[in-house]
């Protein structure tokens, strides 16, 4: 199970996410400055998302991966 994590303000707007993974980021316009906007939060697989996280320059990013231990699910950073 993967799950990203966005730091909206953080986010400069430099469209690096959406460029390497356009399937899920895309570049919106809100209240006069660009911003990235993730389309989904928890995707089936990790894929391209991880290339928009090691592309960020503001490390406004993060993917968490959990994965289940026969009794419960553990999360890796």
């Amino acid at each position: 199970m993967v799950k990203i994590e966005y730091n909206k303000e953080a986010c400069i707007g430099c469209g690096a996410c959406a460029a390497q993974c356009p399937d899920n980021w895309e570049i919106v316009e809100e209240e006069g400055q660009y911003k990235a906007k993730l389309k989904n939060k928890e995707p089936a697989e990790l894929g391209c998302n991880q290339d928009a996280t090691d592309s960020c320059p503001v490390n406004a990013i993060k993917i968490l991966k959990w994965f289940f231990n026969t009794t419960k699910f553990v999360l890796i950073i």
